[in-house]
């Protein structure tokens, strides 16, 4: 009885074990791999367009608000204004 070890199977490639990997097998990890970078890259992309579009409505955003400021303080002077033209003469 012979026993087969790791290493005499690893130097001697007739008794069974093939070590050659299928084209086919490369070809798909290749093909897998160029997906996974496109993917990758367009998701990047889609990403930084978001960003940007992120960034100017936070410039809008800010115009607004100080808008509302402006406008607030309009309606407090006319306010005031109104009183004083709606005060009896004296």
């Amino acid at each position: 009885m012979t026993s087969v070890t790791v290493m005499d199977s690893l130097r001697n490639p007739s008794n069974g074990v093939e070590k050659r990997v299928p084209a086919a097998l490369v070809a798909a990890f290749l093909l897998q791999t160029a997906g996974a970078l496109f993917w990758a890259g367009s998701a990047a992309e889609r990403i930084a367009d978001l960003e940007r579009v992120r960034a100017s409505d936070q410039a809008a955003i800010e115009k607004v608000a100080v808008l509302e400021e402006q406008v607030r303080g309009i309606k407090e002077s006319l306010d005031r204004i109104e009183t004083k033209l709606d005060r009896p003469k004296q």
